[in-house]
C-alpha cells in the first residue's frame, strides 16, 4: 500500500528529533551554520531517558517521532540522539521509509562523528562515552571498525551524566565526582587514548567538567560541529533534498511534556528563551 499521499508534499523545515534535550546542542551547531533554512524540534520529553531502554522502545518511539515530523511537512528529520541513531535508525532507513515516502530521508549523528576520528586520532586508541543503551549497541565500534579498522575502540557507559544534566546539576560538585569517575575508568582500561568522542548530545553541558579532569594530551570530540558540516555537505551533494526545504530562517519547538518545563529547562541548552507547544505522540 503506498502512504505516500498521507505526508505534505510541499517544502518544510529540517525536522530534528531527540529524546529530550540534548539534541538541542546539534539544533544550535546547524542553524549556526545554516541560519537561512526553517527548522522544527522535536522533544520526546515526557518518555525520556531512552538509553536505558531496549532497542524494541527505542525503536518505536522514534519511528513515532519520525511519522510526526513527516506529517508536519518535515522531508529531512536528523536524529540529534545517540540512542535513537544506534537502535532506530537503520531499521527506519531501511524498513520503513520505501513505505512511508522514499523520497523522505532520516540521518543520524554518529556517522558524522565517525568519519572525522580517523583525522583526529594519532594513536588509533578512541573512547566513547556515552549512555548504556548505546554503549550496548556497539554500534560506534562497528562503524569505526568499518572507515577506520586499525582503530581500537574502548567504550564507557556513564549513566549518571544524562539525569545530571536534566536536573540541571551539570555545574555542580555532584557533577565532579561522576565526570572524573568514569574519565578515570575510561584511561585505566586504555591510557593509549588520545581522542574521546562524546557520545550523547546533552554531554555538551559537563564540557567545562569533562576538560577539566580530562588529561590535556587527550582530544575531546562535539557532535554538533560535524553534524552540521555534514548536514551542509549532504544538501550541497543532494540539490533535489534542499529545494524541499524552506528557507524563512525560523524554529519551532514541540515537546511531549509541559511547555513550560521545556521551555525553561531548554534555555540552557540554546542559550536564548524560546517558546514551546506540547504534543501527543502514538
Amino acid at each position: 500500500m503506498n502512504k505516500t499521499n498521507k505526508f505534505p508534499q510541499n517544502p518544510g523545515p529540517i525536522g530534528i528529533f531527540d529524546s529530550g534535550y540534548g539534541g538541542l546542542t546539534i539544533l544550535r551547531q546547524i542553524r549556526s551554520l545554516m541560519p537561512q533554512y526553517d527548522y522544527l524540534y522535536l522533544g520526546d520529553n515526557a518518555r525520556a531517558p531512552y538509553g536505558t531502554r531496549s532497542f524494541d522502545i527505542v525503536y518505536e518511539f522514534t519511528l513515532q517521532a519520525v511519522r510526526y515530523l513527516f506529517e508536519q511537512g518535515c522531508h529531512l528529520v536528523i536524529l540529534g540522539c545517540n540512542t535513537a541513531s544506534a537502535k532506530a535508525l537503520r531499521s527506519i532507513q531501511q524498513n520503513d521509509l520505501p513505505q512511508m515516502d522514499s523520497q523522505r530521508r532520516v540521518l543520524g549523528v554518529i556517522r558524522p562523528t565517525v568519519e572525522v576520528v580517523g583525522d583526529i586520532s594519532h594513536s588509533r586508541h578512541v573512547g566513547i562515552m556515552a549512555t548504556m543503551g548505546t554503549i550496548r549497541s556497539a554500534t560506534y565500534d562497528l562503524e569505526i571498525a568499518k572507515l577506520h579498522p586499525d582503530i581500537k575502540v574502548t567504550g564507557e557507559a556513564c549513566p549518571m551524566w544524562v539525569p545530571l544534566v536534566e536536573n540541571d546539576e551539570y555545574d555542580g560538585p555532584g557533577a565532579d565526582y561522576f565526570v572524573k569517575k568514569n574519565i578515570d575508568s575510561l584511561l585505566t582500561r586504555d591510557p593509549q587514548i588520545d581522542s574521546v568522542i562524546l557520545g550523547c548530545t546533552h554531554y555538551p553541558l559537563l564540557l567545562n567538567k569533562i576538560r577539566k579532569y580530562m588529561p590535556s594530551g587527550v582530544h575531546v570530540i562535539e557532535q554538533g560541529f560535524y553534524v552540521a558540516n555534514s548536514l551542509q555537505d549532504y544538501l550541497k551533494r543532494h540539490q533535489e533534498m534542499a529545494e524541499r526545504i524552506t528557507c524563512g530562517g525560523s524554529t519551532r519547538f514541540l515537546t511531549t511534556e509541559q511547555a513550560e518545563t521545556f521551555q525553561c529547562k531548554a534555555t540552557a541548552f540554546m542559550g536564548e528563551s524560546l517558546t514551546a507547544k506540547r504534543v501527543y505522540l502514538e
